[in-house]
C-alpha cells in the first residue's frame, strides 16, 4: 500500500471532520465506478474479516484489510472511508462499496475550510452507517413523518430519500402548485358566479369570451395558449384535476423544488395547447389536464422506472387509481368533445391537450424527476429532450402562423 494511503489518519468523528479547518474537498465527476478488486473478491475479503458473520467489521480489522489489499484503492476516498468506520467503530460490505463505487471522486486543495458537498457526504455516510432504514426511525414529529412518507413516495433510493430526510427545511415551502390550484378555484368561482352555473359551464354562451381560455380564431393572443389552464368546464373536471395535482404535485415540489416542478407544468400546458392547435384545429381548450397530466404521467413512469427501489405503500394499488382517475378525467373530455356543441359551429373544447401532456411527462418529465441531487443543467438527456421540446414548439408556431390560411381552415366564429 503506498505511503501517502497508509498515512491517512482520522482522529475524529466525521461531523468533526467535516467541520475541522483542512482541505477544501470538491466533488468531480469521474469514470472510476468500481473498486480495483472485482466486487466478488471484495465480499470474501469482508467475509474473512468478519469471522461472527454479524455483517460489520470494526473499524482496526477494516484498517488491516486496507493495508493488506487496499493499495489500488483511490488515497484520496480512503480518509472518508476511515472517518465513517471511526464514526461508529464499525464498516459493513454495503456501506464500503456505496461509497467507493459512486461516480465522484474526492479531490483535495488546500484552502481554510472543507466545502459543503465534503460535509453533506460525511453526514450521509454516518447516517447509513447506523444500519437503521429511514422507515424504521422512531421519535419523529408530525412534520418529521410526513417529510419522511413524501421521501418513500418519490425517491427510489435510500441514500437520496436519507438525505433528503436531513436536509428538508420546509424553506421555501411548496408554494407553486398550491398557488396554482387557488387561482384555479379562483377564476372557477368568479365564472361560477358571473354564470350562475357550476356544471359544464362551457355550455354557457359567455363561457369562451373570457380573456383566458384558448380559441382558434383568438390564437393571435399568445397568452391564451397558457392562460386556459386556469379555466375548467364545470364542476367535476375541475375537482379531478385538483386531485391529482394535490396529491402528485405537492410532493413532487416538497422534493424536487419549485422550479423542476414549475417546468414540467407548464411545459406541459404549452404542449397541450399547440397539440390541439395542430391536430383539433378547429376546437377551443380549457383545463389544465395538460400540466397535470405531464407531472402525473413523468411519476407513474419513475415509479415503473425504479419498481424495485421505491418503497411507498401499496404502490400498485396507488398506481392503479391513479390511471383509473387519468383514465376517467379523460373519457369526460373525449364525451365533451363529441357532445352538441354548444357555439354551432365551434365544437366543444379539445381532449388533445391531455395527450400534449402525457407526451411531455413521459420524455421531459422523466428526466427532471429521474435524479434527487444532479442539478439539470448537468443532466445530457435532459438537453436532449428539451432541445426536442423547443423544436416542437418552434414547429407549433409555425403552423399557428401559415398553416391555417394554407390550409384554408374553416374556423368557427369568434365567442
Amino acid at each position: 500500500m503506498p505511503d501517502g494511503a497508509r498515512d491517512v489518519q482520522v482522529n475524529s468523528s466525521p461531523a468533526v471532520a467535516a467541520n475541522a479547518e483542512g482541505d477544501e474537498i470538491e466533488v468531480l465527476e469521474s469514470t472510476d465506478v468500481l473498486p480495483a478488486a472485482p466486487e466478488d473478491q471484495w465480499k470474501s475479503l469482508f467475509d474473512k474479516y468478519d469471522p461472527e458473520s454479524s455483517g460489520f467489521i470494526s473499524t482496526e480489522r477494516f484498517r488491516d484489510l486496507l493495508a493488506a489489499h487496499g493499495s489500488e484503492l483511490d488515497p484520496n476516498k480512503l480518509e472518508v472511508l476511515l472517518a465513517l468506520a471511526d464514526a461508529n467503530g464499525k464498516i459493513c460490505y454495503q456501506d464500503f462499496v456505496n461509497l467507493v463505487s459512486k461516480r465522484v471522486e474526492f479531490v483535495l486543495r488546500m484552502s481554510n475550510k472543507r466545502s459543503n458537498s465534503f460535509r453533506r457526504a460525511i453526514l450521509q455516510g454516518s447516517r447509513q452507517l447506523k444500519g437503521v432504514s429511514l422507515s424504521e426511525e422512531v421519535g419523529l414529529g408530525l412534520s418529521q413523518r410526513l417529510v419522511r412518507h413524501v421521501a418513500y413516495e418519490t425517491l427510489p433510493r435510500e441514500v437520496d430519500r436519507k438525505w433528503y430526510f436531513d436536509s428538508y427545511t420546509c424553506c421555501p415551502p411548496p408554494w407553486l402548485i398550491l398557488a396554482i390550484t387557488i387561482a384555479e378555484v379562483a377564476v372557477f368561482i368568479y365564472y361560477g358566479v358571473q354564470l350562475d352555473r357550476w356544471v359544464l359551464q362551457v355550455s354557457s354562451p359567455a363561457y369562451l369570451r373570457g380573456a383566458l381560455p384558448y380559441h382558434p380564431r383568438l390564437r393571435a393572443q399568445a397568452w391564451r395558449f397558457l392562460t386556459y389552464a386556469f379555466m375548467h368546464t364545470g364542476i367535476e373536471h375541475l375537482g379531478l384535476n385538483m386531485a391529482m395535482q394535490l396529491l402528485v404535485g405537492v410532493p413532487l415540489e416538497m422534493v424536487h423544488g419549485a422550479l423542476r416542478i414549475g417546468l414540467v407544468y407548464v411545459c406541459g400546458v404549452l404542449a397541450g395547447s399547440l397539440a390541439v392547435s395542430v391536430t383539433d384545429m378547429t376546437a377551443p381548450v380549457v383545463g389544465s389536464s395538460g400540466g397535470v397530466y405531464a407531472l402525473v404521467s413523468a411519476h407513474l413512469a419513475n415509479v415503473v422506472m425504479n419498481w424495485s427501489g421505491m418503497q411507498c405503500q401499496f404502490k400498485l394499488f396507488r398506481m392503479a387509481m391513479a390511471l383509473v382517475c387519468m383514465s376517467v378525467e379523460f373519457g369526460r373530455a373525449v364525451w365533451l368533445r363529441f357532445y352538441p356543441q354548444a357555439f354551432p359551429p365551434c365544437p366543444n373544447p379539445s381532449f388533445v391537450a391531455h395527450l400534449g401532456g402525457v407526451a411531455v411527462g413521459l420524455t421531459l418529465g422523466v428526466v427532471v424527476l429521474q435524479n434527487y441531487e444532479q442539478r439539470l443543467q448537468e443532466q445530457s438527456l435532459f438537453w436532449i429532450f428539451f432541445c426536442v421540446y423547443t423544436l416542437f414548439i418552434m414547429c407549433g408556431v409555425f403552423w399557428n402562423v401559415f398553416a391555417y390560411s394554407l390550409l384554408d381552415v374553416k374556423l368557427p366564429p369568434p365567442p
